[in-house]
């Protein structure tokens, strides 16, 4: 069972959210909060794997709040609620660890499936916000925030892999990988981890990250 908490200063969307998703198989709702002081609290009392998480709440915001959660219990996995004037916000969340991004009005199912995607390690983008992030992802290679792989891990990689790589830095889903480079979503999520195993990286997320900064799309053919 998947213990999820909520974090939202608007009270009838935390009722809502917790109806919903204590009706889905896997998924239980173990607290509702208002603000990220009270989400560090119910952490210390009902240790969550997922934490649903509004970015814009009183006393302390989404996205200091993922900083210090990720700082002391990394293993806790943040799904940030967000909306497309939320640039700066979604842009330091990703820097401090948050492994999914929905835009608010996200669908039920949609919602209980990032919840499921991000418990097992992967990250979840929303695809109406694929490119605003990428576009994030280009401002972060020109900032102070890297990340580092061995050039040794790099020289591991097949020319499938690359191509892989590359399709993830335009912001594409598995389905779109797979489209472009004829294979099947299965074969791209198991290419996925074998690349993230490779580098070194936890997730999809910071894969993206740093294919922008190491400008895999801008590679001459023969070097992919």
């Amino acid at each position: 069972m998947i213990k999820v908490l909520i974090a939202d200063d608007q009270e009838l969307i935390r009722q809502s959210l917790q109806i919903v998703l204590n009706t889905r198989e896997g998924i239980a709702v173990t607290d509702t909060v208002a603000d990220g002081q009270e989400v560090i609290r119910s952490i210390r009392r009902e240790m969550p794997d997922v934490i649903l998480m509004d970015i814009r709440m009183p006393k302390m915001d989404g996205v200091q709040c993922t900083k210090i959660i990720k700082e002391n219990y990394p293993q806790i996995k943040i799904i940030i609620l967000t909306t497309f004037d939320d640039d700066e916000f979604v842009y330091n969340a990703l820097k401090f660890g948050a492994s999914g991004y929905l835009l608010k009005g996200v669908s039920m199912d949609e919602l209980a499936d990032a919840i499921h995607t991000v418990y097992s390690g992967r990250a979840m983008i929303n695809p109406d916000i694929a490119t605003k992030v990428v576009k994030l992802f280009s401002q972060m290679a020109k900032a102070d925030y890297t990340i580092p792989v061995e050039e040794r891990n790099e020289a591991e990689l097949t020319k499938t892999e690359w191509k892989i790589i590359e399709q993830v830095e335009f912001g594409a889903s598995n389905k779109e990988v797979a489209e472009k480079l004829n294979l099947s979503e299965g074969t791209v999520r198991n290419y996925l981890s074998t690349i993230l195993n490779k580098l070194g990286l936890r997730d999809r997320t910071q894969l993206a990250i740093w294919a922008v900064q190491t400008g895999v799309s801008k590679r001459k053919p023969d070097e992919i």
